[in-house]
């Protein structure tokens, strides 16, 4: 079965689109040392269930893969629907030691905030940011 006939056979409520994280959420970022400190935050709490599922340590490792950092974790906020991400030695020795020229605080929130990410399309309404080009 072709994905069209897939597409064609299931209800229109198990559509799915897949846009760029900062549709469904904004980021602030901070930096001590050699760690950098993400935090996700949902447009509105319709999103946030999908950033849950998707936004993990192990997909945010993948999307930071060149960066290499030693671990990440998350930390999640329910009640603000926003999670906090930690990502250690991923500062090329930290702010100060590092010869890469802005490699934290801003920088590393907008490679997060490109990860794709999949949701129902029914909850497009709720997307928030720009649409991609």
């Amino acid at each position: 079965m072709t994905s069209a006939t897939q597409a064609a056979t299931q209800p229109a409520s198990a559509a799915t689109i897949t846009v760029p994280l900062y549709r469904l959420a904004h980021s602030r970022t901070g930096d001590k040392g050699n760690r950098s400190n993400i935090s996700v935050i949902a447009w509105h709490p319709a999103l946030w269930d999908a950033l849950v599922d998707q936004v993990t340590e192990a997909a945010v490792a993948r999307q930071f893969a060149l960066r290499q950092p030693r671990q990440v974790t998350r930390y999640l906020l329910p009640e603000l629907q926003a999670m906090n991400i930690v990502l250690d030695d991923v500062l090329d020795g930290g702010v100060n030691d590092a010869l890469n020229l802005d490699s934290h605080g801003k920088a590393l929130s907008y490679l997060l905030l490109d990860m794709p990410v999949t949701v129902p399309a029914a909850l497009a309404p709720h997307l928030g940011g720009p649409p991609p080009p």
